[in-house]
């Protein structure tokens, strides 16, 4: 039985390497049909005698698990281990892999394309003159802009050299700062509170907490800077979306950019207000990275059956 699940619904849209290199490996590939998140009765039933599953975003639960016993291998694509179930996996013997450089660039530049977004009012002005409506926005320069970066991992740290690069003032929050790198990089390491208060952009880019509260709530937006502005392209949960709402109606913050929610599909409240950019979990939907994540999961599997 050489059979592997491709979970992620637009796998090989990008190209068909990675495809390809399972197919020269051995493997029958079994495809999502439904071109969607699946269920977790969904997954069980596709990956029924599979000995791995490229995974994308679906529940792999202790009870998926246990329902699928050829399975050795979870390869995720993308780097987000919130919907395998990490633990059960371990009694199981099932190895679990991710891709973690592959998102790091389309995240990195879509955070910048937000600021950029945001700070000259770009979706306001094009809804406007897609409505036939001839209406100037003014917006913001960025220059002199303090940038707050919250985690510094692979993403935050290039987030951190985007905007250094274009002459901006970063001043980063860690749990554990790579301060020789931060001297390197000309951004200054501070706490998270002196971070958010000094920020005038503020960029999230952590996992979150372990208990899934808000790293950003109604108690840290009364810290934040008068008119700043915030992007969340990290996960849901991670900037809580009421006290986000509340920001934004109020004025306290200019304008927010998001691209991941609580719940996915998003459509709730926020989707109500002019002054966010929402986006629908786009991060890593770059071609050239999306393709890379394909390629290296495809290989993580081959290389961890082997």
């Amino acid at each position: 039985m050489n059979k592997v699940l491709l979970s992620p619904s637009s796998f090989g849209e990008c190209g068909l390497q990675p495809i390809e290199l399972l197919e020269n490996a051995g493997y029958t590939v079994i495809n999502n049909p439904y071109k969607r998140k699946l269920t977790e009765a969904e997954a069980i039933e596709l990956a029924k005698d599979c000995v791995g599953i490229v995974a994308g975003v679906e529940p792999l639960t202790a009870a998926v698990m246990d329902a699928l016993p050829d399975l050795k291998v979870i390869s995720r694509v993308g780097v987000g281990m919130d919907s395998v179930d990490l633990d059960h996996a371990a009694k199981k013997g099932i190895k679990v892999l991710n891709t973690p450089d592959g998102p790091t660039r389309g995240v990195a530049e879509l955070t910048l394309a937000m600021t950029f977004a945001m700070l000259r009012k770009i979706p306001q002005a094009d809804a406007a003159m897609k409505n036939k409506v001839w209406k100037k926005q003014t917006g913001n320069l960025i220059i002199n802009k303090k940038i707050g970066v919250i985690g510094l991992g692979r993403i935050g740290r290039m987030v951190a050299g985007l905007f250094r690069g274009i002459g901006n003032p970063v001043i980063g929050f860690d749990l554990y700062p790579d301060t020789a790198w931060a001297e390197q990089a000309g951004v200054e390491i501070a706490d998270f509170e002196t971070v958010i208060s000094q920020a005038d952009i503020i960029t999230v880019h952590v996992p979150g907490n372990a208990d899934k509260s808000a790293v950003i709530g109604a108690k840290e937006f009364e810290k934040i800077k008068d008119g700043a502005f915030l992007v969340n392209i990290a996960r849901g949960g991670v900037v809580d979306e009421e006290a986000l709402y509340n920001a934004l109606k109020s004025g306290k913050l200019s304008s927010a950019a998001v691209d991941v929610y609580n719940k996915e599909p998003y459509d709730g409240p926020l989707c109500e207000l002019d002054n966010i950019i929402l986006t629908p979990h786009l991060g890593s939907y770059a071609t050239e990275g999306k393709l890379q994540m394909e390629i290296d999961a495809a290989q993580n599997l081959i290389d961890a059956l082997a």
